[in-house]
């Protein structure tokens, strides 16, 4: 069907995690993360084995959930090297606790 090997729609959303502070939306500071849950998730476009990827982060929202927390939503638009789609965009929920 696609031609080639592909990624499981989910190995992509993994990487979320690792993008997730490799950008930086988790300053130093920050005591512990947690993964909060999703808001919303596509799978566009399949990505082929070997093909690279980046992420393209935009904060949505940082709402404080009482004292030293912080909600953040930051949407995740998981491009692929020479696609015009993405393969995926997900709105991504991290609690972050204040150390």
């Amino acid at each position: 069907m696609f031609g080639s090997t592909v990624a499981h729609g989910y190995l992509t959303l993994a990487l979320l995690a690792r993008f997730t502070y490799e950008v930086g939306l988790v300053p130093a500071d920050v005591g512990q993360a947690f993964n909060y849950g999703l808001d919303r998730v596509r799978f566009m476009t399949p990505v082929r084995a070997g093909a690279r990827v980046r992420d393209r982060v935009t904060l949505l929202a940082a709402d404080e959930k009482g004292p030293g927390r912080v909600l953040v939503k930051a949407q995740h638009t998981i491009e692929i090297d020479g696609e015009e789609k993405p393969a995926m965009v997900a709105d991504a929920l991290a609690m972050l606790v204040a150390g």
